[in-house]
């Protein structure tokens, strides 16, 4: 049963927040889309990510370079899917249509179907945050248990050791397997057996096989190390992008502040989707200027969630105001102060929905909501 939100309750406080967030642009006649420094920032980690590659592949060196370039050329998949593909695939990039297109293809260079991608999650992971069955990222893996809603297995015992380096698998598996599952299976959430527009199954296939020749094949021709060595170059890129990804979302959802709502039998939530989001959401490193660079704002994802298609160059002039609003409203802003207390905070999470089938949330995050 498709779940629905509780329209009912707390329109106050979102008129409000929507109030006060829009006038912060309009009084300092601010567009809500990319700013300068935005474009600055999408140029740098555009030259990192292509110049990583063309020193890979042209610039002839020793395999122990060769290595690093492998790690670089990770990273920089990494961020310039989060500070540029991301944001350009909420439309919120641009307010021209056809720039955030432009610039969602950065998503299906690197292996990642945007189309797909949206349906995952913008559609599915945005609407159904934290809520099992519906939401994508906290989607039900054999060795994993990510919601208390899943059932508890031995092997889920020791995932808090186990897990993190299996995080370094999460692009590999998008590149070679979850695309085309989603996309044939065509069962994505709550959205099933969606007719795919033909240009999307050329778009997938093509970039999918220019993703192989540009990362895989080219390498395979131009260097001089054995092939082997090549394919492990190209595993441990996607392990450092994989990995990288998968904790910058994950310490935004899954940790031990946020809840996993479930519907009551007639498909009900307790709350307005809004509040709905700032009790699956926290932020982590709320000050750091160097995070909000690095993760494309997603340090900030309470604001990300509550506002997809303002431009998260935005997002750290703005979160003083949705913080108030939710203080104000007697509502919860949850958020840990560094990235390794949000890590901590993750893998206590997993510890401890591993160890226990009644798992509740923690008395830190009940305190945070009082």
């Amino acid at each position: 049963m498709k779940p629905t939100f509780n329209t009912c309750s707390q329109a106050e406080f979102v008129h409000e927040l929507r109030k006060r967030v829009d006038h912060y642009f309009v009084s300092n006649h601010i567009s809500k889309y990319a700013n300068r420094s935005m474009v600055l920032k999408s140029l740098f980690f555009f030259a990192t990510w292509l110049g990583s590659y063309l020193v890979l592949v042209f610039g002839n060196f020793t395999f122990e370079i060769n290595i690093i370039s492998w790690i670089v050329l990770g990273f920089s998949i990494a961020f310039i899917c989060v500070n540029v593909g991301h944001d350009a695939i909420h439309g919120a990039y641009s307010s021209r249509k056809w720039v955030n297109q432009l610039l969602a293809h950065t998503f299906n260079i690197n292996g990642a179907s945007a189309y797909m991608w949206r349906n995952m999650h913008n559609k599915a992971h945005h609407t159904y945050t934290n809520i099992d069955g519906f939401d994508e990222d906290i989607e039900s893996v054999p060795i994993i248990r990510l919601s208390p809603t899943q059932k508890l297995k031995k092997i889920h015992r020791y995932q808090f050791i186990y897990i993190i380096p299996f995080y370094g698998l999460a692009t590999l598996s998008w590149v070679f397997i979850k695309d085309y599952i989603k996309f044939f299976k065509n069962e994505v959430g709550n959205y099933h057996h969606t007719k795919h527009p033909l240009k999307e199954y050329f778009l997938l296939f093509f970039y999918k096989f220019l993703n192989y020749a540009l990362f895989l094949v080219v390498p395979l021709l131009v260097l001089r190390d054995a092939w082997y060595l090549v394919v492990a170059g190209f595993l441990l890129m996607h392990f450092f992008a994989g990995i990288t990804l998968a904790l910058i979302f994950m310490l935004a959802h899954v940790v031990e502040q946020t809840h996993f709502p479930q519907p009551n039998d007639n498909g009900s939530l307790e709350n307005s989707w809004a509040v709905h989001q700032l009790y699956t959401t926290a932020n982590f490193s709320k000050k750091s200027k160097i995070a909000l660079f690095f993760t494309g704002g997603l340090n900030l994802q309470v604001e990300h969630h509550l506002f997809p298609n303002i431009c998260s160059i935005h997002y750290r002039d703005i979160a003083p105001i949705v913080e108030a609003t939710a203080i104000d409203y007697g509502h919860p802003y949850l958020y840990n102060t560094t990235f390794w207390k949000a890590l901590g905070s993750h893998v206590q999470f997993l510890k401890k929905m591993g160890q226990q089938s009644d798992y509740k949330t923690s008395k830190y995050a009940i305190s945070q909501l009082k």
